[in-house]
């Protein structure tokens, strides 16, 4: 009975109602790193090793070294990795030919590296964390 008497007030076309619906504001992107030899590709299967890596992006140019990026206790794969091509036009191409494909059952994403930050001073990594130098 309180089902139907939700039902004759109006409250389930007020909960499912589109009208009042705003979809969200599209996310904003992760900048772009500019275009060099050096890929990250992520999304690898946990049994993809380095030469398989190698030989999926060598099909678009050549590679000067492939790696899949592993944890250094157990030695399992973290699920990225890195190719390095020989030119920006490899580079490219393997972008291109293997971002959104599948490598041993797995989508794999290939983007441009970006450089790493540079390393912090020593003693600065606490000011960041709200502790000052004074004691």
């Amino acid at each position: 009975m309180a089902v139907a008497a939700a039902a004759r007030s109006g409250m389930f076309r007020r909960m499912f109602t589109t009208a009042a619906f705003t979809p969200p504001s599209p996310a904003v992107g992760r900048p772009v790193a500019e275009p060099s030899t050096n890929l990250f590709v992520s999304g690898l299967n946990k049994s993809t090793t380095s030469d398989k890596l190698r030989e999926a992006f060598a099909k678009f140019g050549e590679v000067a070294d492939a790696r899949v990026v592993t944890d250094r206790n157990s030695g399992y794969s973290r699920g990225f990795g890195f190719v390095r091509y020989s030119n920006l036009e490899g580079a490219a191409a393997g972008i291109q030919g293997m971002d959104g494909k599948f490598l041993d059952g797995w989508v794999i994403f290939a983007e441009y590296a970006r450089p790493r930050p540079p390393p912090q001073q020593p003693g600065q990594q606490f000011q960041a964390s709200g502790y000052s130098s004074q004691y």
